[in-house]
């Protein structure tokens, strides 16, 4: 997707050899077209995969689901991070390292917006060593769905996660690829 390899070059901000920051246009900032743009991306994507719904995890990850969730006229349910005085009892739930902040959370669904029958589509804003994206697999795949698909928005390909994913026969599709990252410096996939 050149115009968010664009925008990273242009925005981003490569903080370490593992650390990238893109606040201007994915998550403290949102640039609502490129997040349509986006959409339009993972709905050409996976269209045929016969997707039912589709997840993401909060907070970052919203924005580029609702488009998408728009685009295929599908229900998004977010996975919650935080936990909730609401969000209690039929609930599913995992623990989740967070790379980024350092810290274990309890990853949350409520089991009313998901049923064995569905095929959902995983949209998340950043695949490094895999764990969010693994435990919104555990979630759905505890219900009895299927996991159909894990949509990324930037996938830092020098590190462990994608990989793994892909040889656990997951269908990961990433709209860019970073192979190196180092102060200053970003370096995309071919």
């Amino acid at each position: 997707m050149k115009c968010l390899h664009k925008r990273i070059l242009e925005e981003g901000q490569a903080l370490s050899e593992n650390v990238l920051k893109v606040d201007s246009f994915l998550n403290h900032q949102v640039d609502a077209q490129l997040m349509y743009e986006m959409g339009t991306y993972f709905k050409n994507y996976f269209e045929n995969h016969n997707i039912t719904k589709i997840f993401t995890i909060e907070s970052s990850g919203i924005a580029p689901t609702v488009m998408t969730a728009m685009q295929m006229n599908l229900p998004m349910v977010t996975l919650k991070k935080q936990g909730s005085k609401i969000l209690n009892g039929d609930v599913y739930q995992t623990t989740v390292h967070s790379y980024t902040k350092d810290m274990n959370y309890e990853l949350t669904l409520s089991k009313k917006y998901i049923n064995k029958d569905d095929n959902i589509l995983i949209i998340d804003d950043f695949l490094a060593n895999g764990e969010a994206s693994l435990g919104a697999v555990r979630l759905v795949e505890e219900a009895g769905a299927t996991v159909a698909g894990i949509g990324i928005v930037i996938e830092k390909s020098f590190q462990k996660g994608p990989q793994m994913l892909k040889d656990m026969g997951y269908d990961v599709y990433s709209l860019a690829r970073i192979a190196k990252l180092s102060k200053g410096n970003i370096e995309f996939m071919e």
